[in-house]
């Protein structure tokens, strides 16, 4: 019977094929759109990675060829681990990434709330200034911050990597966004129940914004793994440089070995691949869900 209802349910939610037909003419013109967005941004991507199985003559050659005429990915990957530590500087990027990312979803997160939920003088005013920072380029900062760690003498420390990076005003834009969603009536039953304001943060609200947490990792993650700028400025040792600064050698005034260059970064990119194909469905939901209220 109940085989039956489901069947029954099944053929009237069916649609009609005259209707899927018009379905599908009317949405053609939006596919073919999307279609040709993703080649374009698809393509350089797949450029580089089939780059990686070039020669430098190949990749050089006019009329350029898009597959490879020969295999040359081993050759290319023994000579860039002779040419650069790659295992140091893929350490030094993990721990930059790392060391960035979490101590920064947790301050955040608690900025983030306290502009929320609670309500103290200058509140608004104070979270208008953080907004504002957003405004001001990196570049204008970065001989201060440099000479914050010089004086420190953080200069080819972890130390400062990590700590002028920890603190952003669109992450805590975004966390104020996630906890706004959440209904008052959560945090007073957990008031009742006697737990403090730091308890309810931790074991109550945090877990209710896990999307926007999510999503602060893999955009966290990601923007330490590729940031060239700031480790070039802080650790210009050669112990301890990182990815991104290491595989800038290949190409320069005076080289340009785009093969080698292509090589290194298909590989130092399989990382972040894998944690955006594990974590796509809660970066979506995060930024879906900390969009809503502003």
């Amino acid at each position: 019977m109940v085989e039956k209802m489901k069947n029954q349910e099944l053929i009237t939610n069916k649609k009609p094929l005259d209707l899927q037909i018009k379905n599908g003419i009317k949405y053609f013109p939006v596919f073919v759109v999307l279609c040709v967005f993703a080649f374009l941004l698809l393509a350089p991507l797949v450029w580089m990675c089939l780059g990686s199985f070039k020669s430098d003559t190949e990749v050089m050659q006019y009329p350029p060829k898009f597959f490879p005429q020969a295999n040359h990915l081993l050759e290319n990957w023994k000579t860039v681990m002779t040419r650069i530590d790659f295992l140091t500087l893929t350490k030094n990027t993990v721990i930059y990434a790392v060391g960035c990312t979490i101590p920064s979803m947790f301050i955040n997160a608690l900025a983030g709330y306290a502009f929320a939920r609670f309500n103290f003088k200058g509140k608004n005013l104070l979270f208008l200034l953080f907004l504002a920072t957003m405004m001001i380029p990196f570049q204008v900062i970065m001989v201060p911050l440099y000479l914050e760690v010089y004086y420190l003498k953080w200069l080819n420390t972890y130390w400062g990597l990590i700590i002028p990076k920890v603190a952003s005003a669109y992450w805590i834009f975004l966390c104020r966004a996630a906890f706004q969603e959440l209904p008052k009536e959560l945090e007073d039953a957990a008031r009742i129940d006697g737990l403090g304001e730091f308890g309810i943060f931790w074991k109550i609200m945090l877990p209710l914004v896990k999307p926007t947490m999510i999503t602060m990792l893999l955009l966290g993650i990601n923007n330490c793994w590729n940031d060239l700028l700031w480790p070039l400025i802080v650790a210009n040792a050669s112990t301890m440089r990182t990815l991104s600064n290491g595989l800038a050698i290949f190409i320069g005034d005076r080289t340009s070995e785009y093969s080698l260059a292509f090589t290194a970064a298909a590989v130092s990119m399989l990382p972040m691949l894998v944690l955006y194909i594990f974590g796509q469905k809660y970066f979506v939901a995060g930024q879906v869900s900390s969009g809503i209220k502003g």
